[in-house]
Protein backbone atom coordinates (compact mmCIF):
# COMPACT_ATOMS: atom_id res chain seq x y z
CA UNK A 1 0.00 0.00 0.00
CA UNK A 2 1.00 3.61 -0.84
CA UNK A 3 -0.45 6.81 0.59
CA UNK A 4 -0.57 9.57 -1.87
CA UNK A 5 -0.71 12.78 0.16
CA UNK A 6 -0.87 15.96 -1.04
CA UNK A 7 -0.97 19.46 0.73
CA UNK A 8 -3.91 21.59 -1.08
CA UNK A 9 -3.95 25.90 -0.32
CA UNK A 10 -7.16 27.46 -1.40
CA UNK A 11 -8.58 30.76 0.00
CA UNK A 12 -10.02 30.53 2.83
CA UNK A 13 -13.42 32.62 1.56
CA UNK A 14 -13.31 29.35 -1.12
CA UNK A 15 -13.50 26.82 1.30
CA UNK A 16 -17.51 26.11 1.81
CA UNK A 17 -16.87 25.80 -2.40
CA UNK A 18 -14.18 23.59 -2.66
CA UNK A 19 -15.03 21.17 0.02
CA UNK A 20 -18.50 20.63 -2.02
CA UNK A 21 -16.64 19.99 -5.13
CA UNK A 22 -14.54 17.99 -3.31
CA UNK A 23 -17.34 15.89 -2.44
CA UNK A 24 -18.76 15.48 -5.57
CA UNK A 25 -15.34 14.14 -6.80
CA UNK A 26 -15.32 11.34 -4.08
CA UNK A 27 -16.80 8.50 -6.60
CA UNK A 28 -13.79 9.40 -9.51
CA UNK A 29 -11.46 8.06 -6.55
CA UNK A 30 -14.03 5.06 -5.32
CA UNK A 31 -13.88 3.37 -8.89
CA UNK A 32 -10.32 4.37 -9.65
CA UNK A 33 -7.84 0.87 -9.86
CA UNK A 34 -6.13 0.46 -7.04
CA UNK A 35 -7.80 2.71 -4.41
CA UNK A 36 -8.84 1.78 -1.68
CA UNK A 37 -9.89 5.19 0.20
CA UNK A 38 -9.55 8.57 0.14
CA UNK A 39 -9.68 11.56 2.86
CA UNK A 40 -9.94 15.03 2.62
CA UNK A 41 -8.54 17.23 5.87
CA UNK A 42 -9.22 20.45 7.09
CA UNK A 43 -5.66 22.19 8.88
CA UNK A 44 -7.32 23.56 12.35
CA UNK A 45 -4.03 25.91 12.32
CA UNK A 46 -4.09 26.97 8.84
CA UNK A 47 -7.11 28.40 7.44
CA UNK A 48 -7.34 27.20 4.25
CA UNK A 49 -5.00 24.34 4.43
CA UNK A 50 -5.93 20.84 3.23
CA UNK A 51 -4.54 17.49 3.05
CA UNK A 52 -5.85 14.96 0.21
CA UNK A 53 -5.04 11.37 1.83
CA UNK A 54 -5.52 8.43 -0.63
CA UNK A 55 -4.59 5.44 -0.62
CA UNK A 56 -3.51 2.96 -3.49
CA UNK A 57 -2.30 -0.29 -4.15
CA UNK A 58 0.99 1.09 -6.17
CA UNK A 59 2.52 4.62 -6.89
CA UNK A 60 1.57 2.83 -10.71
CA UNK A 61 -1.91 2.82 -10.04
CA UNK A 62 -1.64 6.55 -8.86
CA UNK A 63 0.23 7.29 -12.00
CA UNK A 64 -2.43 5.74 -14.20
CA UNK A 65 -5.22 7.45 -12.27
CA UNK A 66 -2.79 10.75 -13.00
CA UNK A 67 -3.81 10.23 -16.90
CA UNK A 68 -7.03 9.08 -16.97
CA UNK A 69 -10.29 11.05 -17.50
CA UNK A 70 -11.70 10.75 -13.57
CA UNK A 71 -8.33 12.56 -12.89
CA UNK A 72 -8.88 15.28 -15.26
CA UNK A 73 -12.89 15.72 -14.27
CA UNK A 74 -11.02 15.89 -10.45
CA UNK A 75 -9.31 18.86 -11.43
CA UNK A 76 -12.07 20.14 -13.00
CA UNK A 77 -13.98 20.25 -10.11
CA UNK A 78 -11.37 21.49 -8.04
CA UNK A 79 -8.48 23.43 -9.46
CA UNK A 80 -10.37 26.63 -9.68
CA UNK A 81 -9.60 27.19 -5.77
CA UNK A 82 -6.06 26.43 -5.92
CA UNK A 83 -4.35 29.13 -4.87
CA UNK A 84 -0.81 26.88 -6.11
CA UNK A 85 -0.54 24.00 -7.30
CA UNK A 86 -0.88 21.37 -4.48
CA UNK A 87 2.55 19.84 -3.33
CA UNK A 88 2.08 15.33 -3.51
CA UNK A 89 4.35 12.95 -1.97
CA UNK A 90 3.81 9.35 -1.73
CA UNK A 91 3.76 7.79 1.94
CA UNK A 92 4.89 3.97 1.86
CA UNK A 93 4.52 2.52 5.51
CA UNK A 94 7.43 0.71 6.86
CA UNK A 95 5.91 -1.05 10.07
CA UNK A 96 6.34 1.56 12.78
CA UNK A 97 2.77 2.73 14.58
CA UNK A 98 -0.43 1.44 15.73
Amino acid sequence: MVREIARIEISPDDAAAFEAAAAQATPLFRRARGCSGMELLRSHEMPGRYWLMVEWRTVEDHQTFRSSLDFAAWRALVSRYFVTAPDVEHGIPFGVGF
